[in-house]
């Protein structure tokens, strides 16, 4: 009786040890497909962005690699993310993440607010003229033509993270936590919509996990932003939250990790968590095709995860490093085809 135990027992294990080769060498892959993009792709220096972006000499092919090496060196999460959509849509959602990166920069590159309108008034004509079919001389407004006619992409998802990214150059904090859900909706949860559009999804079920997802997404870079704005002086934290706890903008300016700031962390986070959670609770009624698009859920868990364990002390020096595990739970997820 031992022996047939032993013997199925060693089935089992060769059956499953079966499985995980398959699973190890397609991760494998996923991981050299990482490193292949590292080692090839070249960056592309601040003269030639500038050339780029003003002179418009870029061909098709330099104007993708600009996309992607922004993408990679601005947003390297979303670059990884990125790495396990679908062939067929890759080029146009990368060029989107692109799009959202160089909004998103502005307000932390120029030094007065009216070269940052300016900009937004850029990208703003822009839009006029891609959806004229009259594309502009700049790498990411070119991608974006060919990904606009490529998808049929909404026009009004594109002009909302420009006009919202415009309001946030006043440079002050959120009011409340409800504001900074409105500022992510219409920012990141915007950019989502747009990327299912190009996976060919339009279903209800699908917008409300985007827009729960992205409201998780802007509350989770919020937090992560803490150490940098802090060491600028300054705060966007909803200021509701931080006079709940008793916290003043110096606390965080000067790096505090007393209980009153880490209960303003603790109440931010469990917001962002429950959107994550309210998210997963239309997973049995969201399109499989969906789901690519939602894969940064993964790095959203990941910063909550080790948050909670650093006690909600946002200046921890654990939360600073990039988790090297991160590709590996990306493969996985997308693998499993879940968010």
């Amino acid at each position: 009786m031992q022996h047939k135990q032993k013997a199925n027992m060693a089935a089992g294990v060769k059956a499953k040890h079966g499985l995980l080769n398959v699973n190890i060498l397609q991760m494998y892959s996923f991981c050299r497909k990482i490193a292949r993009e590292n080692v090839c792709i070249q960056q592309v220096t601040c003269i030639q962005s500038a050339r780029a972006s003003t002179n418009g000499t870029v061909s098709s092919d330099n104007s993708e690699k600009y996309c992607l090496d922004l993408v990679r060196s601005r947003d390297y999460e979303g670059f990884l993310c990125s790495l396990l959509l679908p062939k067929e849509v890759w080029r146009s959602c990368l060029t989107l993440k692109a799009f959202n990166v160089e909004l998103a920069q502005v307000k932390d590159s120029v030094s007065q607010k009216t070269i940052g309108l300016m900009r937004m008034q850029f990208w703003k004509t822009a839009l006029d003229d891609i959806y004229r079919d009259e594309p502009p001389k700049q790498p990411v407004g070119s991608e974006l033509w060919k990904a606009v006619k490529r998808h049929n992409l909404t026009k009004r998802w594109l002009l909302r993270i420009v006009t919202e990214r415009e309001k946030d150059l006043d440079d002050r904090a959120y009011r409340s936590l409800q504001e900074l859900e409105t500022y992510a909706e219409k920012t990141q949860s915007s950019l989502i919509y747009l990327l299912l559009e190009c996976l060919g999804v339009r279903d209800v079920h699908a917008d409300h996990a985007a827009s729960h997802i992205g409201k998780a997404q802007g509350i989770v870079t919020c937090l992560r932003a803490i150490p940098y704005h802090s060491s600028r002086r300054k705060v966007y934290l909803p200021m509701d939250i931080c006079m709940l706890h008793g916290a003043s903008q110096e606390d965080f300016i000067r790096g505090s990790r007393e209980q009153n700031v880490r209960d303003v962390v603790y109440d931010i986070a469990s917001q962002a968590h429950a959107h994550l959670q309210h998210a997963r609770s239309f997973s049995h009624n969201v399109p499989a095709a969906a789901f690519p698009a939602f894969l940064h859920t993964v790095v959203l868990e990941d910063y909550l995860q080790r948050v909670r364990k650093a006690d909600f002390d946002v200046f921890h020096k654990s939360l600073q490093n990039r988790n090297p595990l991160l590709p590996v739970q990306l493969y996985l997820r997308s693998w499993r085809n879940t968010y």
